[in-house]
């Protein structure tokens, strides 16, 4: 999509110029793909790169602390407060997409928010289990290893109804949530 001079100056304060809106800041892209790229690449290094797969795996427990200090301090968008909703909120809006009448929103919806929690829970639980194995007090512990490979198995289920929520979404709403998560912007709502 080419912008025009009214867009760029709508991302730089005259929003009466352009329909469409920062949403997403720099931190919440370049974190978002940098987990992309590293959780996929842990996935891949975790028989034959064992040394490897553990650096990757540090590297995704700084990015989820990163995120989780974001949530907190980030720009409106990025707060926590901003997205998470109640379990109410959340099944609320999942019967509503279920009847096709959910709306829109400019941040992530009900639904999106419960993902991002669910994604950040269980990568949490991954890696700290993956650390705990390294260490000489869980070192060859059955449970622990049983959760990291549980725990990791469970974000390869929740990546792809994450993806199958961002392509329903695009679809739904007319617009490609992946490239706004590039570019950092959407129409408005």
């Amino acid at each position: 999509m080419s912008f025009h001079f009214k867009q760029k100056t709508a991302v730089s304060g005259d929003s009466q110029s352009s329909d469409m809106v920062r949403v997403w800041d720099i931190v919440v892209r370049i974190f978002h793909w940098s987990l992309v790229a590293t959780f996929a690449a842990v996935w891949l290094t975790s028989d034959d790169f064992v040394w490897l797969h553990k650096i990757l795996g540090y590297g995704v427990l700084v990015l989820i602390t990163v995120r989780l200090v974001w949530g907190f301090i980030g720009g409106k968008y990025a707060r926590f407060s901003e997205f998470v909703k109640s379990p109410g909120a959340v099944i609320s809006y999942l019967n509503d997409m279920r009847n096709g009448r959910e709306r829109r929103y400019l941040g992530h919806n009900p639904a999106g928010g419960a993902m991002i929690l669910a994604l950040l829970f269980a990568l949490l639980v991954t890696g700290v289990t993956g650390w705990m194995s390294t260490t000489d007090a869980y070192w060859g512990i059955r449970w622990v290893e049983i959760a990291h490979e549980l725990s990791a198995d469970g974000c390869i289920v929740l990546v792809g109804a994450h993806v199958l929520g961002v392509i329903y979404a695009s679809r739904k709403h007319g617009e490609s949530l992946a490239k706004a998560m590039v570019t950092g912007l959407k129409q408005r709502v």
